[in-house]
């Protein structure tokens, strides 16, 4: 059994609403075995004096596209499997070098299955990278936000798009996702911004749809995501069973109300209209997203407030691959703009995102976790910034990045 110290300057654990002093952290292996002001020196440890850096659980980013490049989409959407799932480890790798040692990918447009290739890569060893948490495709009505067929019409035959328009087709692509060994099932039930012909002001699923493609994911054991934006269809997922709303770029207080009794959990990517509004400003937003953006950009901001004044459980979620993932570490940033206080920033990029991907191992700094460690010079407690310079990295136990040591490069 490899025992290893580690010696924290400061310690944010995941779970407390403040930050640590000096500590350290006993590891056997791949899992956390004592947490207090001293654990020893247990014969044959290695020490990792970190006593300059606040050292923090592994990020957790709930809502990626690691094989979908949202501003290249048109090309990128025809390349092969192989070549999406090359630049989907690519990707991961890159960004668990900020420190993001766990990713829920959100889904890829693609007749195959490229993200569950890539986690399956990832657990046994053959492929370096983040622990992957995996939706496979997104289900989507006919001329919904999953629906490439409007910009491929001549290539719809190709398995693009999963898309249905009655229950018992639904219930058929569940199934489906279920038999390739989905983690969770993701549709969406509204419109999107960067899809043409659809809106995120309409709901695009009937509810009896909606409802057999809940109870399909719930009857097979698989949680439920759903792109959602108006303020009805937030509503319309929460009934249907979502665990995780995702984006909610419309939700009302109503809907926020519905999400705090379910026990739901709002993944609100409020870095993503950041880097929306840029795009608009410097006239690169895709033409098809930029009347709904500009008419909704307002709304999307107001009800990111209202998320943050709100006692809903908030998720990191980033929408990462539809932006550059190098963009991804400022959520913690957008999540404080928009009015979280920081130790609920953290918290929803470690404990509560953990959380909401019912893994009791990770997020947390605490004896029988994973090994998913972090750390960065600064506080964040007094600067969220300090979150966007992670210059240490530890998964399961193993270090992928420290000083000189980089093997995610």
């Amino acid at each position: 059994m490899a025992k290893s110290v580690i010696v924290c300057g400061k310690l944010f654990d995941g779970l407390s609403d403040m930050i640590l002093g000096p500590t350290e952290i006993l590891l056997e292996d791949d899992k956390i075995i004592e947490v207090s002001g001293s654990v020893g020196r247990p014969g044959g440890a290695k020490v990792v004096d970190l006593n300059d850096r606040t050292v923090s659980p592994g990020f957790i980013d709930t809502h990626v596209h690691l094989c979908v490049d949202g501003l290249n989409l048109a090309r990128q959407t025809l390349q092969c499997s192989p070549a999406k799932a090359l630049a989907g480890l690519h990707h991961a790798q890159q960004y668990m070098r900020y420190g993001f040692t766990t990713l829920r990918d959100m889904g890829t447009l693609d007749p195959e299955w490229p993200t569950i290739n890539l986690r399956d890569a990832i657990d046994s060893g053959m492929a370096r990278g983040p622990r992957l948490i995996v939706a496979p495709h997104m289900i989507s009505a006919t001329a919904g936000h999953g629906d490439m067929q409007g910009m491929f019409p001549c290539r719809c035959h190709m398995g693009l798009s999963r898309v249905a328009d009655s229950p018992a087709k639904i219930r058929e692509l569940v199934r489906m996702e279920h038999a390739f060994s989905a983690n969770w099932i993701k549709t969406m039930n509204t419109g999107g911004y960067m899809s043409a012909g659809d809106d995120p002001a309409r709901v695009t699923w009937f509810e009896d749809e909606m409802l057999a493609l809940g109870q399909t994911a719930q009857q097979l054991g698989l949680p439920l995501a759903v792109h959602t934006g108006a303020a009805e269809g937030c509503k319309q997922a929460l009934r249907a069973g979502a665990r995780s709303i995702e984006h909610c770029y419309l939700i009302d207080d109503e809907g926020i109300v519905m999400a705090e009794k379910a026990g739901a959990f709002l993944v609100p990517t409020m870095q993503m209209t950041r880097e929306d509004k840029a795009l608009l400003k410097a006239g690169k937003l895709p033409e098809h997203a930029v009347w709904k953006f500009r008419r909704d950009v307002a709304a999307i901001e107001e009800a990111q407030k209202r998320i943050a004044r709100s006692k809903a459980k908030v998720a990191y979620g980033t929408d990462c691959g539809m932006f550059p993932f190098s963009e991804g570490v400022l959520e913690f940033q957008a999540m404080v703009a928009a009015g979280l206080c920081h130790v609920r920033a953290l918290k929803a990029g470690t404990s509560v995102a953990a959380e909401l991907l019912q893994r009791d191992d990770l997020g947390a700094i605490a004896p029988g976790k994973q090994a998913d460690i972090v750390a960065m010079p600064g506080d964040p407690f007094e600067d969220i910034a300090a979150t966007a310079r992670v210059d240490f990295v530890m998964k399961g136990g193993r270090i992928y990045r420290h000083g000189s040591l980089d093997i995610l490069q």
